[in-house]
C-alpha cells in the first residue's frame, strides 16, 4: 500500500511457448489443488499458450485463479493469419493480457504504435493489459534505464490516454534479466519502480495510484522474498519458475 491507496498484489505466471498437453494438464491440476494455500488477498494468473486456453478455463474456472494470453492482435477480426483477437480471448475466460513483452519487441517487430494499438484492444474488450517496459543491458549500462521506460509508456499513453491506465498493470522487466538468471536488486527495482508511479502521477495522480506495478525478471523463490518486501512493488510477472506449481505458489505465498 503506498500513499493510502491498497492495490491488488498480483503475481502472473508467463508460460511462454512451453509444456506439451500432458504437462500443462498436470500444472494445471497442481495448481487447482494447491491454490487454497495462498491467502486470497493475492491475485494468481497463469498465461498459457493459446492452444492450451480451452483446457485452462475448463481446469481453473472453479477456482480463484485466473488466466489470460501473452498476446493479442490490434483488431477484433480479420484477414490476419495466425493472430488471436481479444474477443476471441474473452471467450475463453482470459481476463489478462500481456503486451509488449521484451520477447515480442524483440522477436516479432513490436513497435511502440503496435504495441499500443494492442493495448488499446484489450482495453476495448475489457481485458486487463498487462505492459511490459525495461532496458536492454546497453542501455542500462548507458545510463539510459528512466528514458527507455518513459518512452515505452508515452508510446502507450499517446495512444491511449492517462484513463485507459486504471485497469492496466505495468511490468518492470529488465530485459537483461529475463532468461540469464540474473537478478537485480531489490534497490534500485524499488527505485525504478518509484520512479514509474511518478512519471504516471504528473499525468493523473489518481489513476497513477491504481496501476498495479510488478517486477519480471527471472523470479525465483529466492528473489521473491525479498523483492516483495519492498512497498513500491504489487507483485511479479514470473517466467520460468511459474512452470513448477509447488515453486510458483511458494513465490505467491511470499508476499
Amino acid at each position: 500500500m503506498v500513499h493510502g491507496v491498497e492495490r491488488q498484489k498480483l503475481v502472473v505466471g508467463n508460460w511462454k511457448m512451453n509444456g506439451t498437453r500432458e504437462s500443462v494438464l498436470k500444472l494445471l491440476y497442481s495448481l487447482q489443488a494447491g491454490i487454497s494455500t495462498v491467502p486470497r488477498t493475492i491475485q494468481v494468473v497463469v498465461l498459457p499458450s493459446f492452444v492450451y486456453l480451452e483446457e485452462t478455463e475448463r481446469r481453473l474456472k472453479s477456482t480463484s485463479i485466473a488466466w489470460g494470453a501473452q498476446n493479442v492482435h490490434a483488431a477484433d477480426s480479420g484477414a490476419f493469419t495466425g493472430e488471436v483477437s481479444a474477443p476471441m480471448l474473452r471467450a475463453f475466460g482470459c481476463t489478462y493480457v500481456l503486451v509488449g513483452h521484451s520477447e515480442r519487441r524483440r522477436y516479432n517487430q513490436g513497435s511502440g504504435e503496435g504495441i499500443a494499438e494492442k493495448f488499446q484492444a484489450a482495453i476495448r474488450a475489457e481485458l486487463r493489459p498487462i505492459l511490459c517496459v525495461g532496458e536492454t543491458c546497453e542501455e542500462r549500462q548507458a545510463g539510459e534505464t528512466l528514458p527507455i521506460i518513459y518512452k515505452q509508456l508515452d508510446e502507450v499513453l499517446g495512444k491511449v490516454g492517462i484513463a485507459s491506465f486504471e485497469k492496466a498493470v505495468i511490468a518492470y522487466e529488465p530485459v537483461w534479466a529475463i532468461g540469464t538468471g540474473l537478478a537485480a536488486a531489490p534497490q534500485p527495482v524499488g527505485a525504478v519502480i518509484t520512479a514509474i508511479r511518478d512519471f504516471l502521477s504528473k499525468k493523473d495522480k489518481t489513476i497513477a495510484e491504481k496501476v498495479g506495478l510488478l517486477y519480471g525478471g527471472s523470479i525465483t523463490r529466492h528473489e521473491a522474498s525479498e523483492l516483495f518486501k519492498l512497498p513500491q512493488v504489487d507483485g511479479g510477472l514470473v517466467g520460468g519458475a511459474s512452470l513448477n506449481a509447488a515453486e510458483f505458489l511458494d513465490i505467491a505465498r511470499s508476499f
